[in-house]
C-alpha cells in the first residue's frame, strides 16, 4: 500500500511512519524543510518538501496514494490563523478529489462539534466538515484531547512565579488529557487495516484529571508539593501570552479555547461519547517526563 503522511516528522506523524514502513508500506512524508529529508530518508520513507499552503505541490504529493495521513502543521508566522487553517484545508480536499483517494485518518481535536469558538480547533472542524462532503471518502475523525506536553509550558511559570494555571480551572470540569503516542496507535490502527466506511469520530484520550489535581501531581513530581493551579481572566490569559512572545491571532485562539474548557463546550462531545478504552499513559506516566523536562 502507499500512504501520504503530513506532518514531517512530528510527534504523531514519526512513530506513524516508522510503524508503516516497518510493515513494508510504502511512506510519503510531507515536510516543509529540505533540513528534514536526510531523516525522513532514514526511516526508510520518501520525502516531499514543499508547502501545505501549494495547492500543486500537494495534488502531485497525494498521486497513487491508497490512504493519507491528514494534520495540519502549525505556523507561528500567520496573521489570521483560521484562514491559513482553511486554506490548507480546501487544498488538502482538492488534492483529494483530483487523485480518487478513499481513505483519510485526519487529526482533528476535541471541540471540532462545536465548528466555532474553540479558537484553533476551528479550522479542524472546518477541514472535518469539507472532508464530510466528498463523495465517496471513508475517513476516521480522530479528537484527540489536550496533549500532554502542552503542559511543559508551565514550566517557566512555575520558575517564575511558583503557580500553574490558566483561564479555566475554577469549575468542576475535569480536562481531558492525552499523550501523542497514543493518537499514533489510533492513527496506525486506522491506516493499517483500512477498514473503516464511510465518516466517523474517534476521540482519543489517556487519562481525565481536574486542572487542581494535574497541579499537585506535577508538583509533586518535581519536589515543590502544594504549586497551586490559578486561574486568570481571558483578558490577563491573552495578555501572558503576548507578553512571552506569542503572536496576537494564536494568543487569541488559545484564550478563546481555554474559555472553551471553562464553560464545559470544548467537551461536551466527548463526555457524552467517550471512548471505552483509554490510552495508555496516566498523568502520572507524563508526570515523570515533566520532572526530567523542569530540572532539565
Amino acid at each position: 500500500m502507499k500512504y501520504v503522511i503530513t506532518g514531517s516528522l512530528g510527534h504523531i506523524s514519526k512513530p506513524l511512519t516508522e510503524r508503516l514502513v516497518k510493515d513494508g508500506h510504502t511512506v510519503t512524508v510531507i515536510t516543509s524543510s529540505n533540513d528534514r529529508v536526510a531523516a525522513i530518508e532514514a526511516l526508510g520513507a520518501k520525502a516531499a518538501v514543499g508547502s501545505v499552503t501549494d495547492a500543486a505541490f500537494l495534488g502531485a504529493s497525494f498521486a497513487g496514494a491508497d490512504a493519507v495521513y491528514l494534520m495540519i502543521p502549525p505556523n507561528p508566522a500567520v496573521t489570521d490563523w483560521l484562514a491559513y487553517q482553511q486554506e490548507v484545508a480546501d487544498h488538502y480536499v482538492m488534492a483529494l478529489a483530483a487523485n480518487g483517494i478513499k481513505y483519510v485518518v485526519q487529526l482533528s481535536s476535541i471541540g471540532a462539534h462545536l465548528g466555532k469558538g474553540a479558537g484553533p480547533v476551528d479550522g479542524l472542524a472546518y477541514l472535518e466538515k469539507q472532508l464530510g462532503q466528498l463523495e465517496g471518502l471513508n475517513a476516521v475523525l480522530l479528537r484527540p484531547s489536550f496533549f500532554y506536553y502542552n503542559l511543559f509550558g508551565m514550566i517557566p511559570l512555575i520558575k517564575g512565579m511558583g503557580i500553574m494555571g490558566g483561564n479555566y480551572g475554577d469549575t468542576d470540569e475535569k480536562l481531558v488529557l492525552v499523550d501523542t503516542g497514543d493518537i499514533a496507535d489510533a492513527a496506525y490502527t486506522a491506516l493499517a487495516h483500512l477498514d473503516f466506511t464511510g465518516i466517523s469520530v474517534q476521540y482519543v484520550s489517556s487519562d481525565e484529571r481536574h486542572p487542581k489535581e494535574i497541579a499537585a501531581v506535577l508538583s509533586e513530581a518535581i519536589g515543590r508539593p502544594g504549586i497551586p493551579w490559578v486561574v486568570v481572566a481571558d483578558e490577563q490569559a491573552e495578555q501572558g501570552m503576548l507578553m512571552s512572545g506569542m503572536p496576537p491571532t494564536i494568543a487569541k485562539g488559545y484564550t478563546e479555547l481555554g474559555a472553551a474548557i471553562r464553560t464545559g463546550i470544548m467537551q461536551e462531545d466527548y463526555w457524552k461519547n467517550k471512548p471505552a478504552v483509554q490510552g495508555k499513559v496516566t498523568l502520572e506516566d507524563f508526570a515523570k517526563a515533566f520532572a526530567a523536562a523542569y530540572h532539565a
